[in-house]
C-alpha cells in the first residue's frame, strides 16, 4: 500500500514540474525571450528527466530486492543488499548527470566506489563470482541540457 501511494505521488511530482515547464515555455505577450524563464525551464527539465531517472532506479531496486528466500541467511541477505546497493549507484549516477552541487556530485562519486566494493565483498563473502571488471562509472555524461 505504501508503495502504491509514494509511486502515485512520485508520478504526480512529475507531472507538476512538466506542466511548470510548459507554462514557462509559453511567448511572453511582447514576443521578447524571457531569460528568467528559459533558465527556469532548463532547470526544470533538468528536474523532470532527474526524476525520471530516480524513480526508474528505486523502482529496479525494489523489485531486485524481493528475493525469494533459499534457506540461506547470509546468501539471502547478499541477494537482497546487492540490488539495494545497486540502487545507491544508480542513484548516484543520475546526481551525477543532473546535479550541480559539486560537494554532493563528490558525495555521488563515493557512494559509486563505495558500494561497488561493498557488492564485490558480500558476492566474496558467499562464493559468487565476481562481475567482469570495468571502470568505475564515477564520470557520467552530462544530460545534453545542462551548461
Amino acid at each position: 500500500m505504501f508503495r502504491a501511494i509514494l509511486g502515485f505521488v512520485q508520478v504526480i511530482g512529475v507531472a507538476a514540474v512538466a506542466a511548470a515547464a510548459q507554462q514557462r515555455s509559453q511567448p511572453r505577450p511582447d514576443g521578447i525571450p524571457d531569460p528568467i524563464c528559459s533558465s527556469a525551464q532548463a532547470e526544470v527539465s533538468e528536474e523532470a528527466s532527474y526524476l525520471v531517472e530516480n524513480e526508474a532506479a528505486m523502482k529496479r531496486m525494489m523489485l531486485d530486492m524481493a528475493a525469494r528466500p533459499t534457506g540461506d541467511i547470509d546468501r539471502d541477505f547478499v541477494s537482497m543488499m546487492s540490488p539495494h546497493h545497486q540502487g545507491a549507484i544508480d542513484m548516484a549516477q543520475a546526481v551525477l548527470r543532473h546535479g550541480r552541487n559539486e560537494q554532493i556530485r563528490r558525495l555521488a562519486q563515493e557512494i559509486i566506489v563505495t558500494q561497488q566494493q561493498e557488492i564485490a565483498a558480500m558476492r566474496l563473502a558467499v562464493g559468487d563470482p565476481l562481475p567482469p571488471s570495468m571502470p568505475s562509472p564515477t564520470q557520467v555524461a552530462k544530460s545534453p541540457e545542462r551548461p
